[in-house]
């Protein structure tokens, strides 16, 4: 009688422990495999473009701002007369026209000054001063609002002759941006929407419809000017009391947009 590998007990129990071991390790392997699956994307296919639009305007306003120094021997003295030097600067912008809901304090500061006091000291040697409070001093900003655009030079060299200090920020801006944001969007979409097109084309593919849309806030309006701002202070209070030609340029208000269309 011919003998064989499983003609033994124990032969056969271990080829039967082997082939348990081999259907085990497949189920094992099976399980992983649809487990790996789940993670594979099978939602539709997608392209993403961005459009980009712009619109120019001439600027309708002007901005400025400044501030008013005042010092007094004590804190009520300052106050008194920073008062009295901002309320000359405010009469003189309500005569031109200006209305008193464009006149704005950015900043107001009241603070005592310090001096240095040189104490008695012996010769080649070295002493430091006392540091001693000497009055009080008062900071105000106030930003203006130019609806008169014609008026933003006198405007800026009047408030310089009435003593406000550091004239700053003069710039010539829209005060209304929504109907130009509006129309910039709308040259982004059919921007996005022509590129869409083309590039379908150029994939073969066919765009079935938009997905996904979104918009970047940060287009807003971005002035050009024909000299740059300080320039344009420095001539208002170098040419005063004749008023300058302050080119007021464009401004640029943009948007930027992103579509995401299914396509087949």
């Amino acid at each position: 009688m011919e003998t064989t590998f499983f003609s033994n007990k124990n032969n056969r129990l271990l080829g039967a422990l082997a082939l348990l071991m081999f259907i085990i390790a497949l189920g094992a392997y099976t399980q992983y495999t649809f487990k790996q699956s789940e993670y594979l994307y099978s939602g539709p296919t997608t392209i993403s473009v961005i459009g980009e639009g712009e619109v120019s305007a001439i600027p309708d306003i002007g901005k400025f701002s400044f501030s008013v120094m005042a010092e007094g021997v004590d804190a009520i003295k300052a106050r008194e007369v920073s008062n009295t030097k901002t309320n000359d600067v405010l009469a003189f912008l309500k005569e031109k026209g200006v209305e008193e809901k464009d006149i704005k304090t950015e900043s107001y500061s009241l603070y005592p000054k310090y001096k240095y006091e040189q104490r008695p000291c012996p010769v080649g040697s070295y002493c430091p001063g006392d540091q001693v409070q000497d009055g009080f001093e008062v900071m105000q900003t106030i930003s203006v609002k130019v609806r008169n655009i014609d008026l933003a030079g006198d405007l800026v060299a009047g408030v310089g002759d009435k003593g406000a200090t550091n004239l700053s920020g003069l710039e010539f801006t829209i005060d209304d941006t929504s109907v130009l944001k509006e129309e910039a969007r709308k040259e982004a979409i059919a921007d996005a929407k022509a590129k869409a097109e083309v590039l379908a084309k150029e994939l073969n593919v066919r765009l079935e419809r938009m997905v996904g849309y979104y918009e970047d806030e940060n287009g807003g309006p971005v002035p050009y000017y024909g000299m740059g701002e300080d320039m344009m202070v420095k001539t208002a209070m170098e040419t005063a009391p004749a008023s300058p030609d302050l080119p007021v340029g464009e401004n640029v208000t943009k948007s930027r947009v992103t579509i995401t269309y299914q396509i087949k």
